[in-house]
């Protein structure tokens, strides 16, 4: 699963919880955080905030569904399933049941580019959750039986949220239609024949190669020390060997030419239309711009397309519009759930005429403080639990090798003009590089160009 619909936006907190005025959001915003790396090659983040007694553990791997191969797809996120297979020291159910037991929780996830697991227990229990996760970096138990159980559990993750489910069917039609070249191209819970050929060697192989602590971030969030964590972390880390990375070359995505269209059919009442046009990858200077560009045509009720399709012309139910970005590229995805009867083709206009009033018309001065508002409003809201602060820090650290570049999106968002709206519109939402996937019931015509 992706993380955050975009990067930047998703990465948020409140400015007056961190004792930081409303007159300063211009400014960038910050608060304490302790970084320090084992000799192994670990790298740890330390906030410490005593407001509450309970801390959020995250340990994240640099590997995701991008470091496969054709054939081989699936493995990592196979892998997340099987690290709460058990160790010698922390067999089969036990993680979960201890972690439970002491009043925490616990979770993970895959995504193309990273691999996350999460633990949220009271402060006091600190060096258990650290024992744990360290045990499990290095002693994992590979057990065939277990491996074969977890592969059709596995499988049918895939039927029930993909192949038996509308808009898991529209997103693996999206990444077909949109990705040719790039390890995007697959979906990150992989094919299920790669599923049923994965075997133990290459699970193994993935686990020694991948899962090393000179692979790894963790963020320990909330009511510790930086002096216990550090003494901690060399106690039960500390041991533990770095590896020999491979040297990963990643195949960008072959510039696309022409726009592509595709159509499935399901039993459904309605058409499901998604058109998607290639982003930008993380750290892009266009993507705080592409960010308000997407949030004026359709984020939320107050969105230009929810106000004509939804409201003005009631073709649709919902709208939405947003920019995503990965390691490698990124996307731009515009979702239109229609009433019954109404055509692909005719949202599709309407669509089309938002987009090019974007091009042809700055936003006005109001319309551009009211979307910066709304980021103002995201970072209000988003990073106010020990665990949002946690897992901001660590995709920050995992994507660019410094967690500062969080503190460095406000000014940027501060920054971008009504020009640079209209130019990224201009540059991206290219007709010659869309990508429209419908879902239609049965014998409903497809989309045109």
């Amino acid at each position: 699963m992706k993380l955050f619909g975009t990067l930047f936006t998703s990465l948020i907190f409140s400015l007056t919880f961190w004792g930081v005025a409303h007159s300063s959001v211009n400014q960038s915003v910050q608060f304490e955080v302790e970084k320090f790396q084992l000799d192994n090659g670990l790298t740890v983040l330390v906030h410490v905030d005593r407001s509450m007694p309970i801390i959020s553990y995250q340990q994240w791997f640099r590997v995701g569904s991008s470091n496969e191969k054709p054939g081989r797809t699936g493995l990592a996120h196979f892998f997340e399933h099987l690290m709460f297979k058990g160790t010698k020291k922390y067999p089969k159910g036990e993680i979960d049941k201890i972690i439970q037991m002491n009043g925490g929780s616990n979770n993970a996830f895959t995504t193309e580019d990273y691999t996350g697991y999460y633990t949220n227990l009271p402060s006091d229990k600190l060096e258990l959750i650290i024992d744990v996760e360290s045990d499990r970096m290095r002693n994992l138990i590979f057990d065939e039986k277990e491996i074969n159980s977890e592969r059709e559990v596995v499988k049918e993750e895939r039927r029930m949220r993909y192949e038996n489910s509308v808009y898991g069917s529209l997103f693996l039609q999206i990444r077909n239609t949109l990705y040719k070249t790039s390890a995007y191209r697959w979906p990150v819970i992989g094919y299920m024949k790669d599923l049923n050929a994965t075997n133990l060697a290459e699970l193994k192989e993935f686990y020694n190669t991948y899962y090393a602590p000179n692979n790894a971030v963790v963020v320990v969030a909330g009511d510790v020390s930086v002096s216990e964590v550090k003494k901690l972390m060399k106690k039960y880390y500390g041991g533990i060997p770095r590896q020999t990375l491979p040297d990963l070359k990643l195949t960008p995505e072959t510039e696309q030419r022409a726009a592509r269209y595709s159509k499935l059919e399901k039993d459904v009442q309605g058409v499901t239309l998604a058109i998607v046009y290639p982003g930008v990858p993380v750290g892009h200077p266009d993507a705080h711009a592409l960010d308000l560009m997407t949030s004026a045509l359709g984020a939320g009720s107050s969105s230009r397309m929810y106000k004509r399709l939804v409201y003005k012309n009631q073709l649709a139910t919902d709208v939405s519009m947003s920019n995503s970005n990965d390691k490698l590229s990124g996307e731009i995805s515009t979702y239109v759930s229609l009433k019954p009867g109404v055509t692909a083709n005719a949202a599709q206009a309407l669509v089309n005429s938002e987009i090019a009033k974007i091009k042809s018309d700055l936003v006005s001065p109001d319309e551009l403080q009211k979307l910066k508002n709304q980021i103002k409003l995201g970072y209000v809201k988003g990073l106010q639990t020990m665990a949002s602060r946690a897992r901001a820090l660590a995709l920050n650290e995992v994507y660019f090798n410094d967690y500062k570049v969080l503190f460095e999106d406000l000014e940027k968002y501060e920054k971008i003009t009504a020009e640079d709206i209209q130019r990224v519109a201009k540059t991206y939402l290219v007709p010659g590089k869309k990508n429209v996937v419908q879902i239609s019931p049965k014998s409903v015509a497809g989309v045109t160009q």
